[in-house]
């Protein structure tokens, strides 16, 4: 880091200190007896009609006691989350937890960043969703194609993208390896340094030889899933920001979400992604930066604080979408995503993914490895689902600070949202904050007996 990296970053948190007592009090917390969706009314999708059959309201919110969980309980994550941001762990974060359909939490803790005056988080607040976007947007995409027939989680790769080249390993990689994570791919090459443009990835990505054999480990990668978004605009016909906008974040109501919230080099102007679809939904409005959350302080390669742009490099380099991370979210719109998945693919009447493939796409693999399809599952003491999320939960995690869990055995969802690394990606202590706050959720319900996972002493 430069020097004048290191008297940016000593400034910002020093500026924020003196704020960060006053500003953790200032929790947004919707009440328990509101009705209809999260974010207020439900909202109409812009260029979109109703959906045929849609008749229940969606998620409401109520008191823990309604739906199997101890209100006292459930309180002590809100000093979890309170003390994390005392201790510098974070600036802010917003929270979703939701039960058997119902809201027991929506809330925002502390502010935006750590400047005085900073405004407080809200359940509106965006922040950079990093590698959720490899679940909530990508994944997701896959799984609507292969309903659709248009993708064969079996067919190789060369089958949908010609740029991947070559024989013997590489002719064996399929979607399903890209999916798992074992497809022979590195886990991350700094690309940014020398590229610009999704063709120059492709090309890049396409002729690099493998580490290992497909199939014989796991190496979590982001270039595998650069390579599935790429898949998904092929047999799709449009971009990927456009196709998340039309068949997932339009007809789910997540208006909050998209890529690119402020045009690049724009600022306040509207998020346009390659397919000038990026914030359809409401994601970009008039001066974006007062609802996003600021990410790092940029000493390498922009040179500024991150507000507002994809923090991920290799994502800004592809022009902010990007299989692998680019979308921006709100806690009230994962709250909607997670219950269409608790709910195996539908919301709110209105049907998006079939409850076979949302089954497949979400179990674990194989004994070998935690993997699911582009999801991951508990596994050890250091999952970031802490010790009592079951077996049969899936979720991931953001290198921002972002993470979405699920557990289906209890119906049971959290979201937490956070930008730790502002202003540096070495502040780690969101890992602690995750499981102690997945840990007091599970540890507040009544209805059920909550024990830890089996491995989660390992």
């Amino acid at each position: 880091m430069s020097q004048i990296g290191i008297t940016i970053v000593e400034t910002v948190l020093r500026s924020g200190r003196a704020a960060r007592v006053a500003a953790v009090l200032g929790v947004v917390l919707l009440p328990a007896c509101g009705t209809g969706w999260a974010g207020g009314e439900e909202p109409a999708v812009p260029g979109l009609p109703a959906p045929a059959g849609r008749q229940s309201p969606g998620l409401r919110m109520a008191r823990p006691e309604e739906v199997g969980m101890d209100s006292a309980a459930l309180a002590e994550v809100d000093e979890v989350i309170r003390r994390a941001i005392i201790n510098s762990a974070t600036p802010g974060a917003a929270l979703a937890v939701g039960r058997y359909g119902r809201l027991v939490r929506l809330a925002g803790y502390g502010t935006l960043d750590w400047a005085p005056g900073s405004a407080p988080v809200t359940d509106s607040t965006l922040y950079d969703l990093a590698s959720l976007t490899k679940v909530v947007g990508t994944t997701t995409a896959v799984m609507i194609l292969v309903d659709e027939g248009k993708i064969d989680l079996d067919a190789p790769v060369s089958r949908y993208l010609p740029e991947w080249h070559g024989d013997g390993d590489k002719a064996r990689v399929t979607v399903r390896h890209l999916l798992l994570h074992n497809s022979g791919l590195p886990a991350h090459a700094p690309l940014w340094r020398e590229l610009r443009g999704p063709e120059a990835y492709l090309r890049r990505i396409g002729a690099m030889t493998l580490d290992y054999p497909p199939g014989t480990r796991t190496v979590y990668s982001d270039l595998g899933i650069i390579l599935l978004g790429f898949i998904v605009e092929r047999q799709s016909g449009t971009t990927l920001d456009r196709f998340l906008a039309d068949r997932v974040f339009g007809p789910l109501g997540m208006r909050d979400t998209g890529f690119r919230p402020v045009a690049l080099g724009e600022p306040g102007g509207v998020g346009a992604g390659r397919g000038n679809g990026g914030s359809a939904n409401g994601a970009a409005a008039i001066d974006a930066r007062t609802r996003i959350a600021p990410t790092e302080v940029d000493t390498v390669f922009r040179m500024r604080h991150i507000h507002g742009d994809v923090h991920d490099e290799n994502a800004y380099a592809l022009g902010g979408v990007a299989g692998h991370a680019g979308l921006f979210s709100s806690a009230r719109d994962l709250a909607v995503f997670a219950q269409m998945l608790l709910d195996r693919g539908s919301y709110a009447g209105y049907r998006l993914i079939r409850p076979e493939t949302v089954d497949l796409f979400t179990r674990r693999h194989s004994p070998a490895s935690s993997r699911a399809l582009g999801w991951d599952t508990p596994s050890g003491e250091r999952s970031s689902a802490g010790d009592y999320f079951s077996s049969r939960s899936f979720g991931h995690t953001g290198f921002t600070g972002t993470s979405i869990w699920i557990d289906p055995e209890r119906s049971l969802f959290v979201v937490l949202l956070t930008n730790r690394v502002n202003p540096t990606r070495a502040n780690n202590q969101h890992a602690a904050l995750r499981r102690e706050v997945h840990d007091a959720v599970q540890r507040a319900i009544i209805d059920v007996a909550v024990e830890r996972r089996a491995d989660a002493g390992r």
